[in-house]
């Protein structure tokens, strides 16, 4: 996207930090404390949320260039050989969030797009892990960049494609049900009071479209590919929808279908739910995944890198000098790729060639 006279990518990046600033994150207190480990047993009605939680509250903090972290990408297990029948190199894309000009420049990097924006790399396959819109100053220009991308792709004998991320469900949801009430398990909740608290751009609902929800209620919300699990959000909640793959794509389009307020929330509750696989038992959590869903490795974006290592530098530090993350985060006992590198903290939107070369 072009920027406007005097303006330029950082510009847009400092009015963004400006705009949604919020207090430090508390990892163990605040809305998005562990979550349940397999096995746990917990009574039903405390499943839903854990205590203190709702989606109304603004979902991760944004902090200042310099105070993300180097991240070490560990050794872990490489994804077994699979048959991609001719198919070229894959690629995941992390959390854009607007930064259409960001992610322009990480595909050309990668050579996947060239110096006009258009699809360059034959038959390669590229997956975006969703969360297109919503606090970076273009999320439209983003979603229409991915659509034409997968034309683009195609034709080629590549693919471009896509899966839903929580902040999808949440714009679906402002647009569809506006400021109707939804029971959100603490209090009333509106799905707009939730996106404006979460970084809800009014340039990007001024220029939604029927065919941009349309897009986006038919992402799915996993795939599996050469032995990786592709999810949005770091989470066990995945198992609530379906013991397969093509059970939970079709649980969760089927639940968009259906159009109800309290249905769709409780859905984007669940895709907002983070952090399950740090920690004690995180890979225990990622195992319940794959067992049930196929794939030796799962690849999430969702949480930004610096938040899954608890670690995220001071808001204060204006000037610190600071290094930014540099690629995927491997934990879990190395089951774990995760793929947000934090552009909404003045990080790096990651793309990245699978298997990763370490």
């Amino acid at each position: 996207m072009t920027q406007g006279a005097g303006q330029g990518p950082e510009a847009e990046r400092t009015a963004t930090l400006r705009d949604f600033r919020v207090p430090a994150y508390v990892h163990e207190t605040g809305p998005y404390g562990q979550n349940a480990r397999p096995g746990d047993v917990v009574p039903p009605e405390e499943t839903a949320l854990p205590e203190g939680y709702t989606p109304t509250e603004r979902d991760l903090p944004v902090i200042n260039r310099g105070d993300t972290l180097q991240v070490p990408v560990a050794p872990g297990p490489q994804a077994a050989p699979q048959e991609t029948d001719g198919s070229g190199p894959l690629y995941v894309v992390g959390d854009v969030h607007g930064y259409l000009d960001e992610l322009l420049a990480a595909l050309r990097e990668q050579g996947l797009v060239d110096a006009a924006g258009q699809w360059c790399a034959g038959t390669s396959r590229l997956w975006f892990l969703g969360d297109f819109t919503d606090r970076g100053p273009d999320g439209i220009g983003v979603i229409e960049l991915v659509m034409r991308l997968s034309a683009e792709a195609a034709a080629a004998g590549g693919y471009c494609k896509a899966l839903m991320g929580n902040h999808e469900l949440l714009l679906l949801g402002a647009k569809r049900f506006g400021d109707t009430p939804v029971n959100s398990g603490a209090g009333t909740a509106t799905f707009q009071a939730a996106w404006l608290l979460n970084g809800g751009q009014k340039t990007d609902m001024d220029r939604l479209q029927d065919h941009h929800l349309q897009w986006m209620a038919r992402l799915d919300a996993m795939e599996s590919v050469d032995g990786y699990l592709l999810v949005h959000s770091d989470t066990t909640a995945y198992l609530d929808y379906g013991d397969s793959i093509e059970a939970v794509n079709d649980t969760v389009r089927e639940t968009l279908t259906r159009n109800d307020a309290d249905e769709c929330w409780d859905l984007f509750r669940k895709f907002t739910k983070r952090f399950s696989f740090r920690d004690e038992g995180g890979a225990d959590a990622v195992r319940s995944l794959l067992d049930t869903y196929g794939g030796t490795r799962i690849v999430h974006g969702h949480s930004p890198i610096p938040y899954l290592l608890g670690e995220v530098g001071s808001e204060d530090g204006e000037d610190s000098a600071g290094p930014v993350v540099e690629g995927p985060h491997v934990y879990a006992e190395g089951l774990a790729i995760a793929m947000d590198g934090g552009v909404t903290m003045a990080g790096k939107l990651l793309v990245q060639q699978l298997p990763l070369d370490i």
